[in-house]
């Protein structure tokens, strides 16, 4: 079944009865070629990129849950390629070029809105590390504009523009980013996966890999033991515990990082908007409600939740940002669980395992990186070799200290 305006309206004349499941329920084969442990975002487009690019076969993703239950349903949807570094930022903007083209490749509306993204800085230095950073985008082929103070006033006039101690001075604007449906995502990849012949397999916990002489030959699960050519593993949060199983311990720590929604209000948000000063950022759902978040919680945890100190120093950001927000209520709030990388940047590589290959440590930017991070793992599965874009992420480069390190905070991962 294809979307279609036309297959709307249809339905709607008669009675919706035409709908069908988005993908199927099968049961485990005995066999497969290639397993994707990790049902979220990165695992389903690893899938859909394996079966529609690569011409992969035979191919299952396993997801202990249920589809969207993990970091791709927690998050604040925000698509950007603002980065500086350049083993990031080409990387980034391929993947800023794939959303922009996703919706259209998988039949699926995913609500990809590019309204932009404004970061703002507030001092003299700040606005010379953004030209800086700025400069670094054009090069890669990425857009970026440097906006005065004035041209910060055309677009959010509702700023706290004369802060005392957080005075804006100007900001750096991405036109092309913006947000998605973040379930939406989910959605699309696993149906256009199914429907290219990958078995999406809900309800099955990987408990442990079987090894004989050095390669993979499977995984063991909840479901009983399921034989495998190559296993790709993408679990966000969970990566040090699920590759401790293969006797690995990875350069990763797990933090949460909260998120925020208010009741729904009158349009005000026109797009991204980020604190210089602060760790907070903010745009606004279609349905009216503030989509904010701010720092991860500084201690070790698997739970989805957090603590009430990182909810408090994110109004406090929101507040200082734009006092007219105040009196808005909270709607709800939620937690994912962060893989948390040495340096802040992600890793796309293979495992001195042979046949197994891992895709994690994304920290913050597991979302935006969504489409490319599963077109580059699928590159990897197929071909053996790293995509071009992703050839920085190698997982020895902490020991050969190629460190990407992009907040230049240092090898704390609590600090990224």
């Amino acid at each position: 079944m294809r979307f279609s305006g036309f297959k709307v309206v249809k339905e709607a004349l008669t009675g919706h009865r035409g709908w069908t499941p988005l993908w199927r329920d099968p049961a485990p084969q005995a066999h497969y070629d290639i397993v994707i442990v990790g049902g979220g975002g990165h695992g389903l487009a690893t899938a859909y990129h394996l079966a529609a690019i690569f011409g992969q076969a035979r191919i299952a993703v396993l997801e202990k849950g249920w589809l969207g239950g993990g970091n791709i349903g927690r998050n604040t949807t925000i698509i950007r390629s603002n980065y500086l570094l350049p083993g990031n930022e080409p990387f980034y903007e391929f993947s800023m070029k794939l959303w922009e083209s996703m919706e259209q490749d998988l039949n699926f509306n995913a609500m990809v809105s590019q309204r932009g993204i404004l970061n703002l800085c507030h001092t003299d230095a700040q606005r010379d590390a953004f030209r800086r950073r700025g400069n670094a985008m054009l090069l890669a082929g990425a857009d970026a504009e440097l906006l005065d103070r004035d041209g910060v006033r055309a677009m959010a006039p509702f700023l706290n523009f004369d802060n005392a101690r957080f005075p804006i001075k100007g900001g750096l604007l991405q036109r092309r980013a913006g947000t998605a449906r973040h379930d939406g995502v989910a959605w699309g990849y696993a149906r256009a996966a199914d429907q290219r012949g990958v078995d999406i397999i809900q309800n099955c916990e990987v408990t442990g890999f079987r090894i004989e002489n050095g390669a993979v030959k499977g995984v063991e699960t909840s479901r009983g033991f399921i034989g495998a050519g190559k296993v790709g593993v993408a679990v966000a949060g969970s990566s040090g515990r699920v590759m401790q199983m293969a006797g690995m311990r990875l350069p990763i720590e797990s933090h949460v990082l909260q998120a925020f929604v208010s009741e729904g209000l009158k349009p005000v948000i026109p797009g991204v908007i980020t604190f210089g000063a602060g760790h907070f950022y903010v745009s606004q759902s279609d349905k009216g409600g503030l989509v904010f978040g701010g720092d991860i919680d500084g201690y070790n945890s698997y739970a989805q939740r957090g603590n009430l100190p990182v909810v408090e120093d994110v109004a406090e950001g929101g507040m200082a940002l734009m006092p007219m927000i105040g009196r808005a209520r909270l709607l709800r709030m939620w937690g994912g669980v962060m893989d948390m990388s040495m340096d802040g940047s992600p890793i796309i590589d293979r495992t001195h395992i042979n046949g197994l290959f891992f895709n994690g440590g994304w920290c913050y930017g597991g979302f935006k990186a969504t489409p490319a991070s599963g077109y580059c793992f699928a590159h990897l599965l197929a071909t053996g070799r790293p995509h071009e874009t992703a050839a920085a992420y190698r997982l020895d480069r902490f020991a050969r200290g190629h460190v990407i390190d992009e907040k230049g905070v240092g090898a704390q991962p609590n600090l990224h």
